[in-house]
C-alpha cells in the first residue's frame, strides 16, 4: 500500500477510516453504533479528505463505503438537526460538500450496503457510480421531520430516475431496495454482498485503463452539460476534446492503439 504525501494518515480522522491502495482511495464511513449517522465532524473530515486529493495525480479513483453492514449512512444526525436555524440552512454545509464530490476529478463510487437514508442516498447520488447489494435500501423520509432533501435530493433523484418517481419517493418516504433501484435508474449495478469488492475491482481495473485527462473532462462535459441547451453543451464537449487534443496522453493513446499494445499514460 502506498500513503500519498497528500492525504493524512487514517489516524487523523475519526469518524473516518481512509487508507490509499496505488491509485485508488477508499474512504470508509466508521461510526457504526450510529448507523453511519452524517454529523458535523463526519462531513468536515469528508470535505478534508476531499480537499487534499483533488490535486493529487496519483489518486484516481475514490471509493466511499462503511462499516457495520447494516447502513451505508442513515442521514444527518437528528441531534445536531434539531438545534439548526433557518440561517444555517444557508450555508452551503451538506449540499456544498455533496457538489464538491461530484465535481470532483477523480472517478467515485459508492459501495451501499444497508440503509442510504436522506443525506446517505444523497452522498450515494453525488458519486458517479452507485454499486448496491441486495441489503441495500434507499430513501428520502426527510418530510417525516417536517423538511425537505436539502443535499441536493429534489434535484439529482429527479435527473436519474425522472420527475414522477423522484417525486413519489419524496412525498411518500418510501424505501426501495438495491434491486428496484437499480431497475430504475438510481444504482449502477447491482450485485450480490459477496462479490461486491471483486465487482469493485473490476470496474476499477476497467477506470484505470483510460486516459487520466480525458476522464476528468468526460466528468465535466457531462455534468455541466446536462442542464445546458443541447448547442452549448455541445461546445463544452467541443472544447474539451480540444483539450484533450492537445494532450500527450492522446498521441500515446491512439499509437498504443495502432501498435496493438496497452498504453501507458501520464497525465499529460
Amino acid at each position: 500500500m502506498i500513503m500519498s504525501e497528500n492525504v493524512q494518515a487514517p489516524s487523523k480522522y475519526e469518524n473516518l477510516a481512509v487508507k490509499q491502495d496505488d491509485s485508488v482511495l477508499y474512504v470508509t464511513l466508521n461510526r457504526p453504533d450510529t448507523r453511519n449517522a452524517l454529523d458535523g465532524k463526519t462531513l468536515r473530515e469528508l470535505d478534508q479528505v476531499f480537499t487534499a486529493v483533488e490535486m493529487d495525480e496519483e489518486i484516481r479513483v475514490i471509493v466511499i463505503q462503511s462499516t457495520g453492514g447494516k447502513s451505508f449512512a442513515a442521514g444527518a444526525d437528528i441531534k445536531q438537526l434539531h438545534e439548526r436555524t433557518a440561517l444555517e440552512a444557508l450555508i452551503p454545509g451538506m449540499q456544498g460538500l455533496y457538489s464538491k464530490i461530484e465535481n470532483c476529478p477523480k472517478v467515485t463510487i459508492a459501495a451501499i450496503t444497508g440503509y442510504a437514508l436522506g443525506g446517505g442516498c444523497e452522498l450515494a447520488m453525488a458519486c458517479d457510480i452507485r454499486m448496491a447489494t441486495k441489503s441495500a435500501k434507499f430513501g428520502l423520509p426527510e418530510l417525516n421531520l417536517g423538511i425537505i432533501p436539502g443535499a441536493g435530493g429534489t434535484q439529482r433523484l429527479a435527473r436519474m430516475v425522472g420527475k414522477g418517481r423522484a417525486l413519489d419517493m419524496i412525498i411518500t418516504g418510501k424505501l426501495i431496495d438495491g434491486e428496484e433501484a437499480e431497475r430504475i435508474g438510481l444504482v449502477t449495478y447491482f450485485v450480490e454482498k459477496e462479490s461486491l469488492q471483486e465487482e469493485i475491482e473490476k470496474v476499477i481495473s476497467n477506470i484505470l485503463k483510460k486516459g487520466p485527462v480525458a476522464l476528468q473532462l468526460a466528468k465535466l462535459a457531462v455534468h455541466k452539460g446536462y442542464d445546458l441547451d443541447m448547442g452549448t453543451a455541445l461546445w463544452l464537449e467541443k472544447l474539451s476534446q480540444a483539450v484533450v487534443f492537445g494532450t500527450e496522453d492522446k498521441k500515446e493513446g491512439t499509437l498504443a492503439f495502432l501498435e496493438k499494445r496497452n498504453a501507458n499514460f501520464i497525465h499529460k
